[in-house]
């Protein structure tokens, strides 16, 4: 059942036009948000999130979109996976949610840690991933010694289940937003809309088992498959992620030669800090899917086809 904060925002105003529903899926209880319509999208979101961090950027992209959104295992109302030796078993439990809703092929936009996710799918099923939306997707800095100790203490401190209790308060008064977002999150937390703050504060509040989803994270390096993605691909991210640097954005684009663009004033939060930037980007790209003037020309190639027609 909904509950009312003392905000006197209401969690039913999260991901607004959105249907909540609940499955068993392989065994494990899983909820999800459809929304919108139009061709469908699939959308992962990161380590310690929930469907909800998308209130904000959910709903603009479902007026052109048929938006699926699950709670990632062990993540909001979902329960946690009986055994997960890695991130494909949860690539593998959002397709088997993408597949009881009908969404495949769809492409697909990962968030964090639910870009390693995202990834993981186009590579195991490349006939359902259409193309693959990354924002500020993990899985590069997260194999670094620095993020082993980060992901550790978060483990055991459990930070975000306090802040969490607050999330009224934190809603409620701009300035204190910095408690929860300031050394991390993002660049200007007062700026952030009161919905906006719910969205990413309400889901540590149930979750049963993301310790399992950052273990797997940590085994977990995409580049090792990167050359195996075949749909098109393209990167959003905060120019200034204190959590996953720009650096790591510029690293995924080389190895997939695909392109990225920047928010300059975002951090990691830039799904809620700039939600309609982000729906602006994103929409173009998924739009432009399978245009033709997308496709990537061999200059030589063409020059010796046009050498060659002139010599028949």
């Amino acid at each position: 059942m909904w509950t009312e904060y003392s905000s006197a925002v209401a969690e039913a105003t999260l991901l607004p036009g959105f249907e909540s529903r609940i499955a068993e899926i392989g065994g494990v209880r899983t909820r999800y948000f459809v929304g919108g319509e139009g061709p469908p999208l699939v959308v992962v979101h990161g380590l310690g999130g929930a469907a909800v961090n998308f209130t904000l950027l959910g709903p603009l992209l479902a007026r052109r979109r048929r938006v699926l959104i699950p709670d990632l295992p062990g993540h909001g109302l979902s329960q946690p996976l009986t055994r997960a030796e890695g991130l494909t078993e949860y690539a593998e439990h959002i397709g088997a949610v993408a597949e009881l809703e009908r969404m495949f092929p769809a492409p697909l936009l990962g968030y964090s840690m639910g870009g390693v996710i995202a990834l993981r799918l186009a590579v195991t099923r490349p006939d359902h991933v259409t193309a693959l939306a990354l924002v500020a997707a993990a899985g590069i800095v997260s194999a670094t010694r620095r993020a082993q100790i980060w992901l550790a203490v978060t483990a055991a401190l459990r930070p975000a289940q306090i802040m969490t209790r607050f999330r009224g308060t934190f809603a409620r008064r701009p300035r204190l937003r910095w408690l929860p977002f300031g050394l991390w999150g993002a660049v200007d937390p007062p700026a952030l809309r009161p919905e906006g703050v719910l969205g990413f504060l309400e889901g540590p509040s149930q979750h049963t088992d993301v310790g399992s989803a950052g273990r797997a994270l940590l085994r977990d390096d995409p580049r090792v498959d990167l050359d195996r993605v075949g749909c098109p691909v393209l990167l959003v991210w905060g120019a200034r992620d204190r959590l996953v640097p720009l650096v790591d954005g510029f690293e995924y684009a080389r190895r997939l030669r695909a392109p990225i663009r920047t928010l300059p004033a975002a951090g990691h939060l830039l799904i809620g800090e700039q939600p309609h930037e982000c729906a602006a980007i994103l929409l173009q790209f998924l739009d432009g899917i399978g245009e033709v003037d997308e496709l990537p020309l061999d200059v030589e190639l063409v020059r010796q086809l046009g050498g060659e027609r002139a010599d028949a």
